[in-house]
């Protein structure tokens, strides 16, 4: 669920601290008079210019917020933020915060990379303030020490290996809880958004706009749920429904992984004379359960010498929204099962560590929904997989969330609030699906959706030109979204 453009991983190197300032406090941006909060909206901030390799140089500052806003004078902890200020100081609006994902994903280089996308209209407007969230990069970071195959979070389900999967799972919560024990518990969706609104404070602003990507949209979903009234502008791409979060969410992308499947064969079949995979949609299924069944008795050939078994090929099920991209992958992998040159090898969905920490801190606390009995994930695991066969299993398997050690501090989020916001939504999308997206507008009643016929992928305003992005602009620049939601065409 994170956003990532070219597979970069920026390296923050302070190069000089600028004078250190005191941001000016605008009557109302700060916490009630009493409020413990209220000194932490006064912290002083030192901007200093920050360098990445291929990046231009920006700004950055360290925000103290508590670890526990349940005992705001108890231990504080470190937020690094990025600023990139507004082009025009006379058109400036107020701040843009910005999520790239995750949870896990690290923020504060993303002013900076996401500013070539932007309109010129928006970048007069807005200081685009990005940030790594609570136990990521550079806000007090937190880690558990995982091997490659514990840091990768999906798993097929096989009655053989089951046992293993549930000492996997069980050996994620004891190492996290181990290594960052004292931090887990405040390491969640509902906890960032009030650090989100520390960041509002201490930057001196009434309220927020936020642009928020894939699991950030929850986050700013969350953030509108807490703090309506210092909720502005506010933008939330590849959005998935609040209701879900977050073992429901992994169960929905199966659903979504057959709806693209079928697509995909029906489109793939169409093209029979130039993919040779059949001349029907189920010849083309047919041949590609054939591929992943005799991929399990023989591994097909890989250039890194792995294989890749059937469950390997099946865990690749993402890439059916992108019926272009996919066909020739299937096409090659065809021809070396048949004694073809070997394919390039596919390596495991692994997260660094330093994500996969927070990615389960979060999704494990931000709601007491996960089941605590190993044997109702093989349940789900089985019942899942016989009704969609081509991912069910990975979604539903045994977690770390079952054996976390400390049940969610508060209870999840319900999300149901007037304020205005702009979702915008592949049609097809593998991980927020089209259905979560419309979970999301059915929470938000003040938003406003548009829906790109035939998108492909995850994510639209980050991806490039789209459709939507009139409207994107229209609204940042002008608080004016459509008069109803909208579907337009990704042609």
């Amino acid at each position: 669920m994170a956003l990532r453009r070219d597979g970069r991983t920026a390296s923050l190197l302070t190069v000089g601290a600028v004078t250190a300032v005191v941001a000016g406090l605008a009557p109302g941006a700060a916490f009630a008079a009493g409020d413990p909060l209220q000194r932490y909206a006064q912290q002083e901030l030192r901007w200093e210019r920050c360098e990445t390799d291929g990046l231009p140089a920006f700004e950055c500052a360290k925000v103290k917020v508590p670890l526990d806003y349940a005992k705001p004078t108890g231990r504080s902890i470190e937020v690094a933020i990025s600023r990139v200020k507004a082009g025009s100081a006379k058109q400036r609006h107020g701040v843009l915060l910005m999520n790239p994902g995750g949870p896990g994903s690290q923020g504060l280089t993303m002013p900076v990379e996401f500013e070539p996308m932007l309109p010129a209209e928006v970048r007069a407007r807005f200081d685009l303030i990005g940030f790594d969230p609570r136990g990521v990069g550079r806000s007090s970071p937190i880690a558990c020490d995982l091997t490659e195959d514990q840091r990768t979070i999906q798993h097929p389900y096989k009655e053989a290996t089951f046992g293993k999967d549930v000492e996997r799972a069980r050996s994620v919560a004891d190492k996290c809880w181990e290594k960052a024990g004292d931090v887990l518990p405040y390491i969640t969706s509902r906890n960032t958004a009030r650090d989100m609104d520390v960041v509002r404070a201490v930057l001196g602003e009434r309220r927020i706009s936020y642009f928020g990507y894939s699991y950030g949209t929850y986050l700013g979903a969350v953030y509108t749920q807490m703090f309506p009234q210092r909720s502005d502008r506010i933008v939330l791409d590849s959005a998935l429904d609040p209701k879900l979060a977050w073992r429901d969410s992994f169960r929905g992308w199966s659903s979504a992984a057959e709806l693209a499947f079928t697509r995909w064969t029906e489109w793939a079949a169409a093209r029979n004379a130039a993919y040779g995979l059949g001349a029907t949609a189920a010849e083309v299924r047919k041949t590609y359960w054939d591929l992943v069944a005799q991929a399990d008795r023989t591994p097909v050939p890989t250039e890194d010498g792995r294989g890749m078994d059937g469950d390997a090929i099946r865990a690749g099920y993402r890439a059916f929204v992108q019926v272009e991209a996919v066909t020739p992958w299937i096409v090659a992998l065809k021809a070396a099962a048949a004694g073809g040159p070997a394919v390039p090898g596919v390596p495991p969905m692994a997260a660094d560590d330093n994500m996969t920490a927070v990615t389960w801190a979060v999704f494990c606390g931000d709601t007491r929904s996960w089941p605590r009995d190993p044997e109702q994930y093989r349940r789900d695991a089985i019942a899942d997989r016989a009704r969609y066969p081509l991912a069910g299993d990975l979604g539903a398997t045994v977690q770390p969330c079952a054996f976390w050690k400390s049940a969610a501090v508060e209870p999840a989020t319900v999300v149901n609030n007037e304020v205005d916001a702009l979702i915008v939504q592949n049609q097809w999308d593998p991980q927020a699906t089209l259905a979560m997206a419309q979970g999301m507008r059915r929470a938000l009643h003040g938003a406003r959706m548009i829906t790109v016929a035939g998108g492909e992928g995850h994510g639209v305003l980050v991806a490039g030109p789209s459709c939507a992005d009139s409207a994107f602009t229209r609204y940042l620049t002008t608080g004016r979204l459509p008069a109803k939601d909208v579907t337009c065409s990704s042609s």
